[in-house]
């Protein structure tokens, strides 16, 4: 997959996270919950665009490094806005599903970056 591919599909997926709070009840814990998912879901596409734009193998490691935090993190506020009842898995489950398909191909690509070292 390419590096543009790559920053589509993170943009796609920050989209995605945008409608998902939109849906959202309008109930503190879900305010609450939806901001930390909006920040984090956001902020994958934020980070590997930057990530695409680094000038050496350090700088790369360290925005993909931040990539996959922030994948980690928007996963867990989607856990628990199924859990907790906000949402039902029904309308979450595609969006867990490109964030893990997310996470596996940012790992992977760290891991390659580290055995060129």
């Amino acid at each position: 997959m390419g590096d543009y591919e790559l920053r589509d599909r993170t943009k796609k997926f920050a989209l995605r996270v945008i409608r998902l709070y939109t849906a959202l009840p309008n109930t503190d814990p879900a305010r609450v919950l939806g901001k930390q998912l909006l920040r984090s879901g956001t902020s994958v596409a934020a980070n590997y665009r930057e990530a695409s734009r680094g000038r050496t193998n350090a700088e790369l490691l360290a925005k993909l490094g931040i990539v996959e935090q922030e994948l980690d993190e928007s996963m867990l506020w989607m856990e628990l806005i199924v859990e907790s009842g906000m949402l039902p898995e029904s309308k979450v489950s595609e969006l867990q599903a490109e964030c893990e398909e997310l996470l596996r191909m940012t790992v992977a690509s760290i891991k390659t970056l580290k055995s060129r070292r």
